[in-house]
């Protein structure tokens, strides 16, 4: 059984990016694997600084997984901040990973080309993520296609800790989806919650319909074949098996078809697809108490497993001097 690991920002209401992209496959991974999961709020403070908003993200997010589908009883689930050996960590690897490592980090500066402020925490996000992994004994890491340069140097971080200190880390290992790209947002980029570009899957209907209406098409006339190659196509696929989307494709392919109606179709599969949920996390939210107490069970069960492996690192490093 390996130990799968992987986390979600609390940086905002979950869409469909987090869904497709992560939350679905660790919901799965749970029946069969050694399933550990967090809330990301460190991470999450690179662009809130807002303390109220912070609190309400973190717990809103940690409520949302479970609606989803995960369960505490297969699973450890915890938030962040509640292990913060996790910060320790990061500052052994910050010493033995060079600058030029995380300056070849293509996320940060994409991020920054969006507007997005400079800081060391978002320049330093690579080390507290693999702080993340390398914590926990994670050897399979769910990812997607843009953070896969990330956990190749949380494996490279990982080699030069043990090349230095000797074997104390597992070597983590990338688990991309490669049948699932990069899911698009309504203005054809990646779907970020930094970008504004977000279908939620647990907003009001009316602000997920907006959205959805909002997806950017091209102006090809209703008596032509439409391009594939955009957003509502690929948004309505996720929620196709291979045969529908076949179909889907000989639609757009063939003239007479209305972006509006596909859009129109879109909204309620999404509602459809995610009623379930939805319902699920009313319920939740009028029983918080069993949400601080699952999050609170995990991070019991998380710290045992950090400390265990925050002992190693110390002693490897030589800061156990009363031994």
């Amino acid at each position: 059984m390996k130990r799968v690991l992987s986390g979600i920002q609390s940086s905002g209401n979950l869409h469909l990016g987090n869904y497709f992209g992560m939350l679905s496959r660790m919901i799965k991974y749970q029946d069969e694997n050694d399933l550990f999961t967090f809330i990301a709020n460190y991470h999450s403070m690179t662009t809130i600084q807002d303390r109220s908003e912070l609190q309400k993200n973190t717990l809103g997010a940690a409520t949302d997984f479970l609606a989803l589908g995960l369960n505490p009883e297969k699973s450890t689930f915890w938030i962040q901040s509640d292990v913060p050996q996790v910060t320790e960590l990061t500052w052994f690897l910050a010493n033995i990973s060079g600058v030029g490592l995380l300056e070849r980090a293509t996320a940060y500066k994409d991020k920054i080309s969006k507007g997005l402020t400079s800081n060391m925490g978002l320049f330093s996000y690579p080390l507290l993520m693999a702080a993340d992994i390398l914590l926990f004994g994670g050897e399979l890491v769910p990812v997607g296609k843009d953070q896969k340069q990330h956990l190749e140097i949380s494996r490279d971080i990982a080699l030069r800790f043990n090349k230095i200190y000797g074997n104390v880390f597992k070597i983590p290992r990338a688990d991309l989806d490669i049948n699932n790209q990069i899911v698009r947002g309504i203005d054809g980029q990646k779907m970020s919650k930094s970008y504004g570009n977000t279908i939620p899957i647990f907003a009001p209907e009316k602000l997920i319909k907006k959205q959805i209406m909002s997806i950017v098409t091209d102006s090809t006339a209703v008596n032509q074949a439409k391009n594939i190659d955009n957003p509502l196509y690929q948004l309505y696929s996720l929620f196709l098996n291979e045969q529908e989307t076949d179909l889907l494709k000989d639609r757009f392919l063939t003239p007479g078809l209305r972006y509006g109606d596909v859009k129109k179709e879109l909204y309620e599969k999404v509602m459809e697809h995610f009623r379930p949920f939805r319902q699920k996390r009313q319920y939740l939210e009028k029983n918080q108490d069993y949400i601080f107490q699952v999050l609170k069970n995990g991070a019991d069960k998380a710290r045992l497993i950090g400390r265990e492996y925050l002992a190693k690192a110390r002693a490897a490093a030589g800061l156990n001097y009363w031994e």
